[in-house]
């Protein structure tokens, strides 16, 4: 159980635990020549569909042709990361090195700039009232071992320094949501400190900023966004006093009108580019689809459509239009579905425990070869839900709503698609709850004897 009276602590971070960070992720790329992308396939490799449409938006053809041919207008991808690519394309050329540093670089500083959101979640959930302390002289024990774990540990730098993807901007948009989030609940701070409501609706307009953003990065994420906000307004019905209930339902109207906003430009290019309403992305049905295929067995992997501009199925894509192809191609994945529900069920079992606890296995390897790697893979897994069970039976300030991350995320993966980097947007919250559960172990001979 927390202990009643909250120390009084300073959330800010340490801002030098962000720029180690940052610099050991440059050091990764430029020592390692990790910008140096292989050429194959027209440079496909270089940021997959979010770099051909870059290159289209550079090249004047619009927000279009995510595949190796023409294809017409798309929403394939939300538009954030392809508009970061786009600007390093225009800053210094499509598919050059330059770009590619750039790229990386934009990625490990918003890497990095989840440690010191890491921080503030640590020390308001669990330092702030003295939880696993350890005999710790550092007033943030468990702020400043999960910061650093963020910014050093292996596994948290490789989608920053590898991958010309979304994962690192997604998955910094939505820790920072969640401290906002904290901060709307004044999770560790003292009770008695004044009522600000002025502060309370900046805030919230943040808070719906950050929302909105990550629903143009990565729109899998949104299904937390309703329990966030019921998780925030549920106990100022017995703090009227202090935080009044209708102050902070204003608060939430005010951070949905935030997120409309936001993505009101996508939403109307879309309704123009295509006559429909497409709020996020268009390309669930054909995803869907890859996945009810018996030839992949629960794991598609590669392009959802053929690179080659002459194959049948590309020039049927492109004939039809995307919203069209991805409707039929939804239709089909449903027929086949419901025709065999014992292999939609398996399939569903079987991405659940690649996502938590694996890798599947490659014909071109032997399985012990991938022991190392499922490893790696699992033990933050299985120590993040520990340190959540842990963290629930304790009743740790915050600890359902990182349990609505860990819980909610990956749904929409488990039925239709899942590879290891999926996973990355909730890695920051499994590094916490990890940190709290080796931090909030007793050495045997500080246990009193109980006879």
């Amino acid at each position: 159980m927390p202990e009643p009276t909250i120390r009084r602590l300073n959330f800010r971070a340490p801002w030098v635990i962000f720029w180690v960070g940052f610099a050991l992720r440059m050091a990764c790329i430029l020592i390692g020549h990790t910008y140096r992308i292989r050429t194959t396939h027209d440079h496909w490799e270089y940021g997959f569909e979010a770099g051909r449409i870059a290159r289209s938006l550079v090249l004047g053809r619009g927000y279009s042709s995510p595949f190796n041919g023409p294809s017409g207008p798309t929403a394939w991808l939300p538009p954030l990361y392809p508009l970061l690519m786009a600007l390093g394309f225009r800053l210094f050329g499509v598919y050059t090195n330059a770009a590619a540093i750039f790229i990386m670089a934009c990625n490990s500083a918003l890497s990095a700039a989840i440690a010191p959101a890491l921080y503030e979640i640590a020390a308001r959930c669990f330092d702030a009232y003295g939880i696993a302390r350890r005999a710790s002289t550092k007033a943030a024990p468990m702020a400043l071992w999960s910061a650093w774990l963020w910014a050093v540990y292996p596994a948290a730098l490789q989608f920053a320094i590898h991958w010309l993807w979304e994962m690192s901007l997604t998955a910094c948009l939505f820790t920072w949501a969640l401290v906002f989030c904290l901060r709307l609940r004044h999770i560790g701070e003292p009770e008695e400190v004044a009522p600000r409501p002025g502060r309370d609706f900046v805030l919230w307009a943040v808070f719906g900023l950050l929302w909105g953003l990550t629903a143009l990065s990565n729109a899998s994420l949104v299904l937390c966004l309703p329990v966030w906000i019921l998780w925030i307004l549920w106990p100022q019905k017995n703090q009227q006093s202090h935080h009044p209930l209708m102050q902070s339902v204003a608060g939430a109207a005010l951070a949905c009108i935030v997120i409309v906003a936001t993505m009101m430009p996508w939403i109307v290019r879309n309704e123009r580019a295509f006559h429909a309403f497409v709020p996020t992305r268009s390309n669930f049905g054909v995803e869907l689809w890859q996945s009810s295929l018996p030839s992949h067995d629960a794991f598609p992997w590669g392009a959802t459509v053929p690179l080659w501009s002459g194959d049948p199925d590309f020039k049927l894509y492109a004939k039809m239009g995307e919203l069209n192809y991805a409707k039929m191609r939804g239709a089909q994945a449903k027929a086949t579905l419901r025709a065999h529900p014992d292999v939609f069920l398996r399939h569903t079992l079987q991405r659940i425990q690649f996502f938590w606890f694996g890798v599947p296995h490659t014909e071109q390897k032997h399985r012990s070869e991938e022991v190392g790697r499922i490893f790696s893979y699992s033990f933050l897994s299985v120590a993040g839900l520990l340190g959540l069970a842990l963290a629930l039976k304790r009743r740790v300030p915050g600890a359902w709503l990182m349990a609505s991350v860990l819980l909610l995320t990956p749904l929409v993966y488990y039925m239709v698609v899942i590879q290891a980097r999926f996973r990355h947007p909730i890695e920051p919250i499994i590094a916490v709850l990890s940190v709290y559960l080796f931090r909030s172990t007793t050495p045997r001979k500080a246990v009193a004897n109980p006879i």
